[in-house]
């Protein structure tokens, strides 16, 4: 691997793998597109398209569940920014109007679900559709627009983890990421006559962890006990993988004051709820004479 890296190269050393001029954005017609909201939009249509077959297969009109997705969409982006910007609002108090830069990231995904999950219940209430079952149908397209939207933060530079030498381990140049992402461990680690830094790609280890789970999600849909299980499941495991995979990430969003980070936080309250939920309704339900 060669010692300096051009301003929009990206490597993995230990894979033997260098890639050249790896885009931010392209343009069409003097329009500039960032790649960050083509994934972002790609995963979203993927997600809605799984979604959509696994409401025939728990009984419900795929077309219902595209009407969901129009509110859920567009509410859940402005939640996910929202939860971003609340925890990094020093970031924003100076000039508000980046606020509504969309184009650089900053789109938190638990903002985006505790608000798109609000939206579930009160349309499934509205249309009187049975939310749980609803609910299972969501969360495998969920997990496949978190696997897809993911890369965006690839060709964005950012979401990486801490310094490491494993066999993912991702070369970023310097001149390519947020000064706030490189932590002091990270610099410590830039060796003298070179311009990178070599950290773990962890938003690819949450791609390939959301990918598991939603091959799981899919496989226990035929399987579950209740209606509302998958949900669960996917609250689970979403919940422990982004638990790990937010200690060792540099951008972490903290509570106030605090070095508690916040999505740690949510990932505790979400698995305690998955499991509490499996608990109580696995009790509630009536065993057979075979049982």
């Amino acid at each position: 691997m060669q010692e300096m890296m051009g301003a929009t190269d990206i490597a993995f050393p230990n894979l033997g793998l260098y890639l050249n001029n790896v885009p931010k954005s392209f343009s069409v017609f003097g329009l500039e597109i960032a790649l960050y909201g083509v994934f972002i939009a790609i995963g979203m249509l993927a997600g809605i398209f799984l979604a959509s077959r696994m409401a025939v297969k728990n009984g419900i009109d795929s077309e219902v569940m595209w009407d969901f997705w129009i509110y859920a969409i567009v509410l859940g982006v402005i939640g996910a920014r929202i939860y971003y910007v609340i925890f990094r609002w020093d970031q924003y108090k100076d000039n508000p109007l980046q606020i509504f830069n969309l184009r650089a990231g900053g789109l938190a995904i638990y903002g985006g679900l505790i608000v798109g999950f609000t939206v579930l219940f009160i349309f499934c209430h509205v249309k009187k559709i049975k939310s749980l079952d609803f609910a299972d149908s969501v969360v495998p397209g969920i997990a496949l627009g978190q696997v897809i939207g993911r890369w965006g933060n690839f060709t964005n530079r950012e979401v990486f983890g801490e310094y490491t030498d494993n066999l993912l381990a991702m070369r970023l140049p310097v001149e390519a990421v947020r000064s706030s992402d490189i932590s002091e461990n990270i610099a410590a680690h830039i060796a003298e006559g070179t311009n990178y830094i070599q950290v773990h790609p962890t938003f690819l280890y949450e791609g390939l962890w959301n990918l598991a789970l939603m091959i799981f999600l899919i496989w226990w849909t035929k399987r579950k006990k209740f209606s509302g299980q998958v949900m669960t499941f996917y609250f689970l495991g979403y919940g422990i993988g982004r638990f790990w995979i937010e200690a060792i990430r540099t951008d972490v969003l903290y509570i106030w004051n605090t070095h508690i980070a916040a999505s740690q936080l949510v990932c505790v309250a979400i698995v305690i709820l998955a499991v509490v939920i499996n608990i109580f309704f696995l009790r509630k339900k009536p065993k057979t004479d075979a049982e």
